[in-house]
C-alpha cells in the first residue's frame, strides 16, 4: 500500500510539474522605426513566419505578442516603401523577457520585376560582398566552440586558424593581428584572454555570449568608417536589458563560471552586465600540465534614452589574466621542455567608451569616445630558478589609446550620405629585457621606450541604386604623426568602390575593390636600440598598404538559406621586414608572448589569393546547416623578390555545422572542421645543440634559410553537443553535453628539440663536442578528446 501511495504521489508531483511546465507562456514586444532618423512606423506588419500570428504596430510603431509557447521564432516585419527584415531565433520563455528593436531601411528603388522579400542575410549598401551575420543562438549551440565568438567564426568560409588551444583568425591568409574588433560601435583591443601583443589571439575568448545580440564579420569591403584593418571587421552588439525587472543568468561551463544580469535603472535607462571567472587551473593541476592558466573578465552596457531623438550608450569591456608555471610538473620530458621555455605571464587590459547618437529627420549622428590599455608582463629565469644571475627575460610594457570619432549618416534624394572624422592619442611604453639568439650570436636586449602620438583620420561614402544597380564608392585618409611616412594623410588614401547588380529577387552579383592601410603594431613602432633611438622610425616603417579585390554571386533560395561564391585577391606593400633574420612578420608565426619586438624595415612584399564557396541554412523546420570551402594561397618575400609560403599558407578549409531541433526541447548538433597543414620552418641544429645558446633560448634555433619549407599535416576535427531545455514558471534550466574531437584525432606538428639530460635531469655534454649538448627530439602532437557537460539557470 505504501508502495501504491508512493508510486501515485510521484505521478501526481510529474503530472502537475509537467503541467506547470507546458502552461508557461511567453511574450514578445518590440518597436518598429526608421533606422535612419527613429521615427516609428505605425501600421506596420509584424509576423511570425511559420505560424498563423501577426499584429500590426501601434501608432509608436510598438508591438506586442503573447501566449506564446516556450521555443524560437523568426520575426518578420514590414512596413510600404520600406525593406522588409526579419529577426531570426527570436528566444521566448516565460523567464526571459523579449523586446526587440527592428530598424527598416528605405526602399529607393523599387523595381517591379523584383519582388521584395524579408532577407536574413542582408548587406550594407558599402560591403555587398563579404559579410557574414551569425545570431547569438548560433553561437550558444555551436558545437565544440565553448560559446567563444573566436571559435565559432572559424567555421566561416575564408577563416582558418591555429591546431593548437588558441584562438588566432587567420582570414583569407593574412595574419591574425590584421583584424579589428568593435562592440557596439567602440574599438576594442583584443577579444582573447592572454592575447599575444603584436599579434592577436589567446586560448580563451572575453567576449560573454549572455550579452550579445548578434556579429557581423567583413572578411572584405570594409566600411569607411572602420580602419586600420587588411584583413577583417569585427562588429559585435550587445543587447540592451530588459525593461520590466532585473533578471539574471548563472552558467558553469567547460571553464568557467559566470553570472549575467540585466535590467531596468528607471523609467528610460537599462542595464546589462556579467562577471566570469575560471577554474582552468585546477583542471589543468589534476591533469599534471606545466602551466596553469587563470582569467577574469567583466563587462556591461547601460543605454540610457533621453528621448526620442537622443541617446547615450556606456560601454565597458576588462580582463585580468594570470599564467603561471606549475613546476611539480615535470616528470616527463615533454614537461620540462614546455616548462623551460614558457615565461610566467601576466596581462590586463580593459575598454570603456561612450557613444552618444543625435536622430535628425534625414539621419543621425554618433559621437564615440574611449579609452583602451592593455598591460603586459612576463619574466623568465633559466632552470626556473628565480636568481638574478638567471634572468633571461623581464618585459613590462602598456598599451593605452583614448579615441574620438564622429559620424553621420543620412538620406538624400535616393543617396545615402556617410562622413567624419577620427583621432586618437597613442601612449606606448616599453622596459624589456631579453637575451635571444639573433643573427648567428646571443645577443642582449636591453632598453627603455616611450612612444606617444596622434592618430588622426577623415572618412566618407556615398550609395545609390539606380535600376537594378546598388553602386557605392568611398574614401579614408589616415595620419599618425610618427614620422614624415605616416604624417601626411594623402600617403594614406584608401578609396574603394562597390558594385551590386540584382539580376532578380534571389539571385545577385557582386563586386569590391578597394585600398586599405594599417599601421604595424606598437612592438615594432617604438623599438629603440641601446642608445635609445627608434631605429625602425629611422628605417622608414609606414603604413602598410594592401589593395583588395572581391567578386562573387549571391542566390538567396526560399527556404532561409544562401548559397554564394566569391573570389578574392590580395596584395602588401611595406610589409615590416625583420632585420635580425631577414624575414618577414607574416613569416614568423604565433605564439604566446610578444611578436615584432625587433629591428624592421617596410621591404617585405605580399600576397594572398583564393576562393570561397558557402551555403548556410537558417534554422527552418527543425533543422540548421552551414558548408563552406576555401582555397587559399598566401605568399611573402624576405627581403627578395621571392615569394614563399607564409605561416598562413593552409591552402585548404572546410567546415561543417548541422543541427536539427527535437520535440520536447532537445536539440542534437555537429561540427567538423579540416584545416591543410602549415608550411614551418626546420632547426637548425647545429646552432641548438651550443651551450651558450640553448642556455638563454631553452628551445630550438630555426633556420631561416630554409624558412617554411616545411609543411605540417592536414588537421581535422569532429565536434557534438546535445542540448536538453526546461522552462518553469520563475526559472529556466538548459543542460548540455559537449565533445571536442570526438574521434580523437591527433595532429603530428614539428618535432621539439630538447637536449639529452642525465638522471638527475643535469644536461648532457657532446662527448665529441663539449661546447654542444646532446640532441633529441619529442613528439609534437595536437588535438584531445575533452567532453564537458554545462548548466546555464535563468531566472
Amino acid at each position: 500500500m505504501r508502495i501504491n501511495l508512493s508510486v501515485r504521489a510521484t505521478l501526481l508531483i510529474f503530472l502537475a510539474a509537467w503541467s506547470a511546465l507546458h502552461a508557461q507562456t511567453g511574450s514578445i514586444t518590440g518597436r518598429v522605426f526608421d533606422a535612419i532618423n527613429n521615427d516609428p512606423l505605425p501600421f506596420a506588419n509584424v509576423i511570425l513566419e511559420g505560424t498563423d500570428r501577426g499584429v500590426v504596430t501601434n501608432e509608436e510603431g510598438a508591438f506586442r505578442f503573447d501566449g506564446l509557447a516556450p521555443g524560437l521564432y523568426n520575426v518578420q516585419a514590414s512596413f510600404i516603401g520600406y525593406q522588409p527584415k526579419v529577426i531570426n531565433e527570436v528566444r521566448v520563455t516565460q523567464v526571459t523577457a523579449v523586446n526587440l528593436n527592428i530598424g527598416l531601411d528605405l526602399e529607393t528603388n523599387v523595381i517591379e520585376t523584383i519582388e521584395l522579400v524579408a532577407n536574413p542575410f542582408e548587406s550594407r549598401e558599402e560591403s555587398p560582398t563579404s559579410v557574414q551575420r551569425i545570431g547569438v543562438n548560433e553561437i550558444q549551440r555551436n558545437p565544440g566552440a565553448n560559446q567563444d565568438i573566436s571559435i565559432v567564426v572559424q567555421t566561416l568560409p575564408g577563416v582558418a586558424s591555429t591546431p593548437s588551444f588558441r584562438n588566432d583568425l587567420i582570414i583569407r591568409g593574412g595574419a591574425p593581428n590584421e583584424n579589428r574588433f568593435y562592440l557596439d560601435g567602440i574599438e576594442i583591443p583584443t577579444i582573447n584572454h592572454f592575447a599575444t601583443q603584436g599579434s592577436s589571439g589567446g586560448p580563451v575568448g572575453m567576449i560573454n555570449v549572455n550579452l550579445i545580440e548578434g556579429v557581423e564579420l567583413y572578411t572584405g569591403a570594409f566600411p569607411a568608417e572602420r580602419g586600420n584593418a587588411l584583413s577583417s571587421i569585427m562588429e559585435i552588439n550587445f543587447k540592451e536589458g530588459r525593461t520590466d525587472r532585473v533578471g539574471s543568468r548563472f552558467q558553469l561551463g567547460a571553464s568557467e563560471v559566470g553570472l549575467t544580469m540585466d535590467g531596468p535603472l528607471g523609467p528610460n535607462t537599462t542595464f546589462i552586465a556579467s562577471v566570469r571567472r575560471s577554474y582552468l587551473q585546477f583542471l589543468f593541476a589534476a591533469l599534471e600540465l606545466p602551466f596553469l592558466p587563470t582569467y577574469n573578465d567583466f563587462q556591461f552596457k547601460v543605454k540610457h534614452k533621453f528621448n526620442q531623438r537622443n541617446e547615450l550608450t556606456l560601454l565597458g569591456i576588462g580582463a585580468l589574466d594570470q599564467f603561471i608555471l606549475n613546476t611539480d610538473a615535470n616528470e616527463t620530458p615533454e614537461q620540462r621542455y614546455i616548462l623551460n621555455n614558457l615565461p610566467t605571464n601576466n596581462q590586463w587590459n580593459y575598454t570603456v567608451g561612450a557613444k552618444y547618437t543625435r536622430y535628425r529627420d534625414r539621419g543621425y549622428t554618433n559621437l564615440v569616445v574611449s579609452r583602451s590599455h592593455l598591460n603586459n608582463t612576463a619574466y623568465k629565469y633559466a632552470d626556473n630558478v628565480e636568481t638574478p644571475e638567471n634572468l633571461i627575460l623581464d618585459y613590462a610594457s602598456n598599451e593605452i589609446e583614448n579615441k574620438f570619432r564622429m559620424e553621420t549618416v543620412s538620406r538624400r534624394d535616393g543617396w545615402k550620405l556617410l562622413w567624419g572624422v577620427g583621432a586618437e592619442s597613442v601612449e606606448y611604453d616599453n622596459r624589456t629585457l631579453n637575451q635571444i639568439f639573433a643573427g648567428n650570436q646571443v645577443v642582449l636586449v636591453n632598453y627603455n621606450t616611450e612612444l606617444n602620438g596622434l592618430k588622426y583620420a577623415a572618412f566618407a561614402s556615398a550609395s545609390k541604386s539606380i535600376g537594378r544597380w546598388n553602386l557605392s564608392g568611398s574614401l579614408r585618409m589616415d595620419g599618425f604623426d610618427y614620422s614624415s611616412s605616416t604624417s601626411n594623410p594623402l600617403d594614406q588614401f584608401s578609396p574603394r568602390i562597390a558594385v551590386k547588380y540584382n539580376l532578380n529577387g534571389a539571385w545577385s552579383l557582386n563586386f569590391n575593390t578597394g585600398i586599405y592601410y594599417q599601421l604595424p603594431p606598437y612592438t615594432i613602432l617604438g623599438y629603440k636600440d641601446a642608445n635609445g633611438i627608434l631605429v625602425n622610425r629611422d628605417s622608414g616603417i609606414r603604413s602598410i598598404q594592401s589593395g583588395q579585390v572581391v567578386a562573387g554571386v549571391t542566390y538567396l533560395t526560399p527556404f532561409s538559406s544562401k548559397i554564394s561564391v566569391e573570389a578574392f585577391h590580395k596584395t602588401y606593400d611595406h610589409y615590416p621586414l625583420l632585420t635580425r633574420d631577414t624575414v618577414a612578420l607574416a613569416n614568423l608565426g604565433s605564439d604566446f608572448g610578444v611578436i615584432g619586438n625587433e629591428p624592421a624595415t617596410p621591404d617585405a612584399e605580399g600576397r594572398a589569393y583564393g576562393a570561397e564557396f558557402l551555403f548556410q541554412q537558417k534554422l527552418a523546420a527543425g533543422f540548421y546547416g552551414l558548408f563552406s570551402y576555401t582555397f587559399v594561397r598566401s605568399e611573402f618575400t624576405n627581403g627578395d623578390n621571392v615569394f614563399i609560403p607564409s605561416s598562413w599558407d593552409n591552402r585548404h578549409l572546410i567546415s561543417m555545422v548541422g543541427g536539427k531541433k527535437f520535440s520536447g526541447d532537445w536539440e542534437v548538433g555537429f561540427r567538423w572542421r579540416f584545416l591543410g597543414g602549415a608550411p614551418y620552418t626546420p632547426f637548425d641544429e647545429e646552432a641548438s645543440a651550443l651551450v651558450e645558446v640553448w642556455d638563454v633560448t631553452g628551445r630550438g634555433v630555426l633556420d631561416y634559410s630554409a624558412i617554411n619549407s616545411l609543411r605540417n599535416g592536414a588537421y581535422q576535427q569532429l565536434d557534438f553537443r546535445v542540448d536538453k531545455k526546461w522552462f518553469f514558471e520563475k526559472w529556466n534550466l538548459n543542460l548540455y553535453f559537449d565533445i571536442q574531437n570526438a574521434y580523437n584525432f591527433q595532429l603530428e606538428g614539428q618535432p621539439f628539440i630538447d637536449i639529452v639530460r642525465d638522471a638527475q635531469g643535469m644536461p648532457v655534454l657532446n662527448p665529441d663536442d663539449p661546447t654542444r649538448y646532446e640532441l633529441t627530439t619529442l613528439d609534437n602532437t595536437s588535438g584531445t578528446l575533452l567532453p564537458s557537460i554545462g548548466v546555464i539557470i535563468d531566472f
